[in-house]
């Protein structure tokens, strides 16, 4: 047999295994495909194989090269159809895209029980004509507790009470550094009576950081809502009334609501707030008449304007109106829980 008549017939099986492999409809066809021409006693590819001892020797090598190398490819052709199968190739199993049948409902996820809520006291606030401020996360002492009327040696600036973040310049006398994670929001109702005169009537929404070890009302970041009205002639009883038409907007009517005398460095006189909650008063906030001290650090002038302010925890509202027991599982990431809300 001529060389050439041998390496047609190769090219040819080679070129009948390619189609075969490609135009196979499932794994059985194509195993049925393997087995005609690469089968061990009666596959194509063997009965070209015999066909070698027929060739010249001058022309073994040559066409001894060539079958290795049809070989290698038909190989490789069936390896290649057999991984689309498995991939999910296989018509059979996997029939093609039918307009017809019914779609897949695709899943949304929704929006995070505390971010409901700062979107819904937002709302309630901003039609008693209150206005959103925000401030940053990182504050100075200076915000955070000296404009504040909180002296140095106030349990609330003890480092063990705060998450200082930088030891440059760090006190000797108290330990803290020069920025810290806010705990508080009265820090943004700071910045906002540097940079504005009365009249003031913002609400602050965000993050706090107090190093508190984690338990059903406790855990070491959480939300507030801080609010503040400064204008001519404010007294405790709009304060009063600004939170009594807030408690009945957000947690009902027949919530009760009570005001106990407290001390807190920035409000005199203040007061602590508390709902009535599954039959148990429940502290979510304190509240007062901001401190003259308050208005001197920030340029105003006590004489002329008075005001109120109060903090609110985002969590105790949200925890109180959905009547979630534990503030840890806001933050378990365990979707069972929050798809409820």
């Amino acid at each position: 047999m001529s060389l050439q008549i041998f390496l047609d017939r190769l090219d040819q099986l080679q070129s009948d295994a390619q189609n075969a492999f490609d135009g196979a409809a499932g794994i059985d066809a194509l195993e049925d495909a393997r087995v005609t021409f690469l089968g061990a006693k009666n596959g194509q590819f063997k009965d070209v194989q015999k066909m070698l001892g027929g060739i010249d020797s001058a022309d073994k090598r040559t066409a001894g090269m060539r079958l290795n190398e049809v070989k290698k490819a038909i190989n490789d052709a069936f390896e290649t159809a057999q991984a689309q199968l498995d991939s999910g190739g296989d018509s059979q199993i996997e029939p093609g895209f039918d307009p017809s049948l019914p779609g897949h409902q695709p899943q949304l996820g929704h929006i995070h029980p505390i971010t409901q809520t700062i979107d819904h006291l937002t709302e309630i606030m901003g039609r008693m004509g209150f206005e959103v401020a925000e401030g940053p996360e990182v504050e100075d002492p200076f915000h955070n507790f000296v404009a504040l009327n909180i002296p140095e040696d106030h349990p609330a600036r003890d480092p063990l009470d705060n998450f200082y973040l930088a030891t440059a310049g760090k006190s000797a006398d108290t330990g803290e550094g020069d920025a810290l994670l806010r705990s508080q929001t009265s820090t943004v109702q700071i910045r906002v009576m540097q940079s504005r005169q009365p009249p003031i009537r913002i609400i602050s929404l965000g993050r706090v950081y107090r190093p508190d070890a984690p338990d059903a009302t406790h855990f070491p970041m959480f939300h507030q809502m801080e609010g503040l009205y400064v204008d001519t002639n404010v007294t405790m009883a709009n304060l009063k009334t600004v939170l009594r038409v807030f408690a009945n907007n957000y947690l009902g009517d027949d919530v009760e609501i009570r005001f106990r005398p407290s001390f807190f460095p920035f409000t005199e006189p203040s007061v602590e707030v508390d709902f009535l909650w599954n039959g148990s008063w429940i502290e979510f906030g304190g509240a007062g008449m901001i401190d003259p001290n308050v208005f001197a650090a920030v340029g105003y002038d006590p004489e002329k304007v008075s005001g109120f302010a109060f903090g609110l925890g985002v969590e105790r509202l949200c925890m109180r109106r959905h009547g979630i027991t534990d503030i840890r599982d806001l933050y378990s990431g365990d979707l069972r829980f929050l798809q409820q809300f």
